[in-house]
């Protein structure tokens, strides 16, 4: 492709940056809003009443193309197309103008790019990983290559056919996941659960057999702790006694990334959060009833303020936590839940809880049967992941090769684009 007459200007040259500063509440009772959680939610604005809006917002006409200050790294780009609603939008947004010589769609992929990523991002100015900022004129005087307005025109329009055609696999891809979660549910409650000719309805566990017992978990569960707060963090190390927390605690796994590490000389205090392999640790704060079991590679952690189910004799720690994981399993955490700052459930609580207790051989024959099927869907779910991380690589290669002029949109195809993860 000959990019010999693509011209390289900066942008503020080509787009016009909106400043103008308005009270939303100068503007009516309704505005469309343009948010940093709005658009990382929908992708777009959307109507709020003017007088739920506390701050100063840029007023935009539409046609803008807006693109986060915040975080760069995350590509926040879009067109505002018109609306008969004032349209407002945050502070944290550059709004441009697009001029005569430069296409609204080509400037959004420009904006997308990796190169433009790149650029904004090492320019960020904060202290904090989670809120870097890039100044109004670090975009304004970007280095944008332009091709004349019809060739900006046939990149645009073979950047929205492509991109639309991944958007189209990936959220098959999330349907997928979404079914897969619906299965993992439903495996749960069959584990812990028969609805044969000899089951019966129990209020709080659902249809079991009329043989298994239903007990509280005080009478199957020898004891239970509750892990502790470490202060102050001098205490971590990079290596050492594993240190769990509530977020390394999954639905039916401990989640190693982040897991902190504590010294092998650590305080006596401690002791009491040590777990044990069989253990089944709870979360107890903030998203409660998470509940995994402890492996052979934790043995001897320490962990935070989520509970320590200690490992019985009537019950397998993987029946137990599958149970919790259950829809009747949380059905119990969800009516004894408390707090009003973060939702919290009590060791004795917790040991309230009621649960199906089958003889061990039943439970280990069912827990079995459930890792199996879990197995299966793990290897599915990690093939589905590493589509839809493809998909993203793809497009972002795809946009940064068409808006540099690296291949001939007029001649390209679009086939092998998303090779591998067809639908």
């Amino acid at each position: 492709m000959n990019t010999t007459n693509w011209q390289t200007v900066p942008l503020w040259s080509v787009a016009t940056e909106t400043r103008v500063a308005v009270d939303p509440a100068d503007l009516g009772d309704q505005v469309v809003h343009y948010s940093i959680p709005a658009v990382d939610a929908t992708g777009t604005g959307q109507v709020e009443a003017t007088d739920s809006i506390k701050s100063a917002k840029l007023r935009l006409q539409g046609g803008e193309v807006l693109v986060s200050k915040l975080n760069p790294r995350k590509s926040r780009v879009l067109i505002v197309p018109n609306s008969p609603l004032p349209i407002v939008s945050s502070t944290e947004f550059v709004g441009l103008l697009p001029g005569a010589k430069l296409e609204p769609r080509f400037l959004a992929y420009f904006l997308q790019s990796e190169v433009t990523r790149q650029v904004l991002d090492s320019q960020v100015q904060s202290v904090t990983r989670s809120h870097q900022r890039v100044a109004p004129e670090d975009v304004t005087h970007l280095p944008v290559r332009l091709p004349s307005m019809d060739e900006q025109r046939r990149i645009a329009n073979f950047l929205d056919a492509e991109t639309a055609r991944i958007k189209q696999i990936g959220a098959k891809r999330l349907k997928q996941m979404d079914l897969l979660t619906e299965r993992r549910t439903a495996a749960l409650a069959e584990c812990v659960s028969s609805d044969g000719p000899d089951s019966i309805q129990h209020p709080l566990v659902g249809t079991v057999p009329h043989t298994w017992p239903v007990l509280p978990l005080r009478r199957v569960i020898p004891a239970v702790n509750v892990g502790v707060v470490v202060n102050p963090s001098s205490y971590f190390t990079d290596d050492g006694v594993p240190f769990i927390h509530g977020f390394n605690v999954r639905s039916g796994w401990i989640e190693p990334h982040g897991m902190k590490f504590m010294s092998h000389e650590s305080n006596e205090e401690l002791h009491r959060s040590r777990v044990r392999s069989g253990d089944v640790l709870v979360v107890r704060a903030g998203s409660p009833g998470r509940a995994a079991v402890v492996t052979e590679e934790y043995d001897g952690a320490n962990c935070a303020s989520v509970l320590i189910l200690r490992r019985g004799r009537a019950m397998l720690p993987q029946f137990l936590s599958a149970f919790i994981n259950s829809p009747a399993g949380r059905g119990q955490v969800q009516v004894s839940q408390y707090g009003a700052a973060q939702e919290v459930i009590s060791a004795a609580q917790t040991l309230s809880f009621v649960a199906p207790v089958p003889d061990v051989s039943e439970q280990q024959y069912r827990v079995d049967r459930l890792n199996a099927l879990l197995n299966k869907q793990d290897q599915v779910v990690s093939k589905l992941q590493r589509q839809a991380s493809l998909l993203a690589e793809r497009r972002q290669a795809l946009i940064t090769s068409a808006v540099s002029g690296q291949f001939d949109v007029s001649t390209a195809s679009g086939r092998n684009v998303t090779e591998g993860v067809t639908v």
